[in-house]
Parts: C-alpha cells; sequence; structure tokens
C-alpha cells in the first residue's frame, strides 16, 4: 500500500512520522542541554535515517521532475552514507577505540570511495546501474562484512568486566543493533520490496534508541547522585558563596571547585560532569584568572582558608 500517489509504502511512512517525532523531541532536550554530545550523534544518526528513509521510497520515480539518473545517485548516496555513519557513531558514542581507525579511514576507502567512483562518475558516464552494482558493490560488501566482525569483537570487550558481573542489556541491545547493519550493504545488491528493506534497515534504529534511552536514564542518575553528593560536600558557611560571589564564578565554575577539593582530576572531573576534558581545561583556566591564582591549592586556600 502506497501513500500520496508515491510510492513510498505505508510501513516506511509510518517509520518516517515516527523518526521525524523522535527527532523533534530529542533536539529540544539538545538545544537545552547543548553539551550532551552524545545526543548530538543520535539526532545525526536519526537525520540520515530519515533521509536514507525518504529517498529510498521515492527514488526512482518517473513522475517526478528529477532525472533519474540523479534519483539513483541520491538513493545509493543516502544507503552509502547510513551504512558510513554506523562506525563512527558507535566509535564516539559508545567510547569503541578499537573502530577508530575504520571510522576515520576505512569507512572512506571501501564505502564512499568506490560509492563516488561507480555510483557517481562512473554511472554518469555509462548510465549502466546494473555494471555499477556489479562491480561497485564489490568491495562495500566485504568491507562490511569484515567491520561487522570487528564490531562485534569491540563490543565483547568493552563488556567484558560487566559480563562477569551478568550484565547483558546493553551488551546485547549493541550486537542487535549493528546486526541489520549488513542488510545495507545486502540490499544494494539483492533486489527486494520496500517492506522488506525497511523493516530491516529500522530494526537497528530501534534498537540503538532502546540503548539510547537507557544510556540517557542510566547518565540522569548518575548526574544526580552528583549533586547529591556535592551538596552535601558543600561547606555549611557562607563565606565560601560570597568568595563566589565576589570573583563572579558561574555555577559549572563551583561545581569544578568543588570537585578540585574532593581531589578529583580533570579526567574524572570531565566523566563527573559529561564534559570534555578541553572543556574542564578552559573552565579551570577561567577560575585562575577570576581569583588570580596560578595553581589549584592557591586556589583552595583562596576559597576555603
Amino acid at each position: 500500500m502506497l501513500v500520496f500517489g508515491t510510492q513510498i509504502h505505508i510501513v516506511t511512512f509510518i517509520f518516517i512520522l515516527l523518526e521525524a517525532g523522535m527527532f523533534l523531541f530529542q533536539l529540544f532536550y539538545y538545544l537545552f542541554r547543548p553539551q550532551d554530545k552524545n545526543r548530538l550523534l543520535y539526532l545525526i544518526l536519526l537525520i540520515l535515517l530519515l533521509f536514507y528513509n525518504i529517498t529510498g521510497g521515492l527514488f526512482p520515480d518517473p513522475k517526478i521532475k528529477i532525472p533519474i539518473s540523479v534519483q539513483e545517485m541520491v538513493a545509493y548516496g543516502s544507503g552509502f552514507l547510513m551504512a558510513s555513519y554506523f562506525p563512527f557513531y558507535f566509535y564516539k558514542a559508545f567510547d569503541l577505540q578499537t573502530l577508530r581507525w575504520h571510522a576515520l579511514f576505512g569507512v572512506p576507502l571501501f564505502l564512499i570511495g568506490p560509492y563516488i567512483i561507480f555510483f557517481v562518475l562512473v554511472y554518469a558516464i555509462n548510465g549502466n546501474l546494473n555494471f555499477d552494482i556489479k562491480y561497485g558493490m564489490i568491495a562495500p560488501l566485504i568491507y562490511a562484512i569484515v567491520l561487522l566482525y570487528v564490531m562485534y569483537q569491540a563490543i565483547r570487550r568493552k563488556h567484558i568486566s560487566d559480563r562477569t558481573n551478568h550484565k547483558y542489556f546493553e551488551e546485547i541491545s549493541m550486537y542487535c543493533a549493528i546486526t541489520p547493519w549488513i542488510s545495507l550493504a545486502l540490499f544494494g545488491i539483492v533486489e527486494t520490496n520496500q517492506l522488506v528493506e525497511v523493516l530491516c534497515t529500522n530494526t537497528g534504529i530501534i534498537c540503538i534508541t532502546v540503548l539510547f534511552i537507557f544510556r540517557s536514564i542510566k547518565n540522569a542518575r548518575a548526574e544526580y547522585e552528583r549533586l547529591v553528593s556535592i551538596e552535601s560536600f558543600k561547606p555549611k558557611n557562607e563565606l565560601f558563596e560570597e568568595l563566589c560571589r565576589f570573583y563572579k564564578l558561574t555555577n559549572r565554575e563551583i561545581e569544578i571547585v568543588l570537585l578540585i577539593r574532593q581531589g578529583c582530576t580533570y579526567r574524572q572531573i570531565s566523566e563527573k560532569l559529561f564534559i570534555a576534558s578541553k572543556t574542564v581545561e578552559n573552565h579551570i583556566q577561567n577560575i585562575y584568572e577570576k581569583t588570580n591564582v596560578k595553581n589549584k591549592v592557591s586556589l583552595l586556600h583562596k576559597l576555603f582558608n
């Protein structure tokens, strides 16, 4: 069943509506807390998935006043973009460091490169899509299988300690999230109906969404516990607060000062506040300038003694 006189299947249209709703909802939270980089990565994933579903559903269609060759390039390009972003997303969002080379170099070489060569340049010359699919998908398909194995291994190594504690939910969800990724390469070669394709390729985003919500809840709880601990550690006298106001320290800078007093390193402060280490360094440099000190010892002496 198609909608609005287009080639978009009703199931594809439902997924587009759901993903558009999720995007707007998550965009609201990101604008509220722009330092949440994982949410930004998730938003980019949703944008690419929407682009893939829309172009894959619409193109190619002779009724659309765009050359068929351009429609084919865009449709295949959206699939390649989606497949290329998956490794980068898992590398950044889940800190799978073993995926770094693949995310930064392997994907451009073995996915984006073949797409540009065969589906843009060669296709523009010969206009033979079957030829381009036959030869242009060889390297991406082989690399997709290799990369899927590498991603499985990266997830396994990351969760090996949790596995001994019988914490399997996140690990299993990640396996389920990356498994449909291989279908992006397979559907580039094997012709299938839109319903099967959209169900397979959108299964991964469902698992990723569950993972994202799970991690967001876990981080929110950790942040709440951190705020409670900082509040309990906060000096009871008013001198500290007066000094903070005098030196015009922001709330974030006050949080960092309190964590410094607890003996936290820059990396620990970064993890507790869910901000980048470079951001922590910039905040501390601003604190030093405002209070006219050069090191932590002088800072603590000035504010607490």
